[in-house]
């Protein structure tokens, strides 16, 4: 395999430039923008349950508002930070990271949608990132 090897990363007009380590420490590891009222599991870009994503192979519906986010690419070490956000059927549930604490894994990470009083809630629109 060839490796471009630099430091700094510049535009063509090289009026804006960045450091490497930015660009690799920077960026998302894995994302994705899902649709949990799906309901054929796993989740997938082929089957129409995963609207886009990256380094996402599938989610998994492990019952109402409990997802498992699937890396296609497994992450280093399990330190890594989840980012997510979401809309309920109606605009009515939020979404946590591992609401019922699962340990993430370099495999994947658990994914909660609840409502404003707890209960799990299926959400309509689920968006994660993870950078590590």
């Amino acid at each position: 395999m060839s490796k471009l090897k630099v430091t700094t990363i510049a535009n063509v007009a090289d009026s804006e430039s960045t450091d490497v380590t930015n660009v690799i420490n920077g960026s998302a590891k894995a994302w994705v923008n899902f649709d949990g009222t799906f309901g054929t599991s796993p989740f997938t870009v082929a089957n129409g349950g995963i609207r886009a994503a990256f380094n996402v192979s599938s989610v998994t519906d492990n019952g109402t508002g409990n997802y498992t986010v699937n890396f296609t690419t497994p992450m280093s070490d399990t330190n890594y930070s989840v980012v997510a956000s979401g809309r309920g059927v109606g605009g009515t549930s939020l979404v946590t990271h591992n609401k019922e604490y699962v340990s993430p894994t370099v495999s994947a990470v658990r994914i909660g949608c609840v409502t404003s009083t707890g209960g799990s809630a299926n959400c309509a629109n689920v968006d994660v990132a993870i950078f590590r």
